[in-house]
C-alpha cells in the first residue's frame, strides 16, 4: 500500500492513472472501475484529497488514497484510504474501492486488514468504521471477513460497521 502525497494525486489529477503508475515505477494499469464509484473517486479528489492534503501536509496520510499494489505484478489494484484524522472518540472512517479486474480474489480483505490494523496500533484510535450500501454484498462479506460487526443501517439500506480496538488484538 502507497499513500499518494499531494504531488502525486496533483500527477493523478492533471495526466491521468499512466502518468502516476510511471512515476511510482508501477507497471501500466487499464483499470475498469464501474460509473458510480468512479464519480466518487473524481469527487473526493477535487472536494477532498487534493485540498485536504494540501492543507495538512504532516498528517496527510489521514486525507488520502492509498493505492493498493500487488506486489507480485507491481501493479496498482485499487484504492483505500480514510475520512480524515479519527474524531474525538478515536473513530477512523475508511474507505476502498479495488478495479474491476481484481474483485473476488480476497485483495481487499488483505488491504482492509492491514490498514484497520496499522492505524488501530495509533495511539488514541479506538475503531475503524466503514459504510456501504447493503446491495453491495460482496462489501459486506469484505468486512464480515475482517471482524467488522454492524451497528447501524439508514432507511436508503446504508450500513455502518465497526472495527473495534479490542477486535482486531
Amino acid at each position: 500500500m502507497q499513500p499518494l502525497t499531494h504531488q502525486q494525486l496533483q500527477i493523478l489529477h492533471n495526466s491521468g492513472r499512466h502518468a502516476l503508475e510511471e512515476s511510482l515505477g508501477l507497471t501500466l494499469s487499464n483499470w475498469q472501475v464501474d460509473e458510480f464509484y468512479q464519480k466518487e473517486i473524481d469527487d473526493a479528489m477535487i472536494n477532498f484529497w487534493l485540498p485536504k492534503t494540501l492543507a495538512n501536509p504532516d498528517q496527510f496520510i489521514w486525507y488520502t488514497d492509498w493505492e493498493i499494489i500487488l506486489k507480485a505484478e507491481n501493479l496498482a489494484i485499487g484504492g483505500m484510504g480514510f475520512n480524515g484524522e479519527p474524531n474525538d472518540l478515536g473513530e477512523a472512517e475508511a474507505g476502498y474501492m479495488i478495479e474491476e479486474g481484481h474483485q473476488g480474489k480476497g485483495y481487499a480483505t488483505e488491504a482492509l486488514k492491514l490498514m484497520s490494523h496499522w492505524a488501530l496500533g495509533k495511539e488514541g484510535i479506538n475503531s475503524v468504521i466503514v459504510h456501504t450500501y447493503e446491495s453491495n454484498l460482496p462489501s459486506v462479506r469484505i468486512l464480515e471477513k475482517c471482524c467488522f460487526k454492524q451497528f447501524k443501517r439508514t432507511d436508503e439500506g446504508l450500513l455502518s460497521f465497526r472495527l473495534n480496538n479490542d477486535q482486531y488484538r
